[in-house]
């Protein structure tokens, strides 16, 4: 089971609401990030995003979670309007 299952699958069994289900899923959230073996790039978030699990996720701390990897990707420019001489890659952590 990966990271991102088991993190779904927990928030999906919280009964948490409202204020509650947005701090359980930037928890997870953060546990994602750092659980990763190296830098999360925008190209990772879309990848999880495509998962079965994100996208079966009904919860509101599931959901919660999978907006704020959805955030990762509205958020990370695209290469085009990278600046010339730029990294690769855009990371999180």
């Amino acid at each position: 089971m990966t990271t991102l299952t088991r993190i779904i699958e927990a928030l999906e069994d919280s009964p948490a609401r409202g204020a509650q289900a947005l701090d359980a899923a930037r928890l997870g959230f953060l546990e994602w990030v750092f659980a990763a073996p190296g830098p999360v790039t925008a190209r990772m978030a879309r990848d999880a995003l495509d998962t079965q699990a994100a996208r079966g996720a009904q919860s509101p701390a599931a959901r919660a979670f999978v907006g704020y990897i959805r955030d990762v990707c509205a958020c990370a420019p695209s290469s085009a309007h990278r600046r010339r001489g730029a990294r690769s890659g855009t990371w999180l952590n």
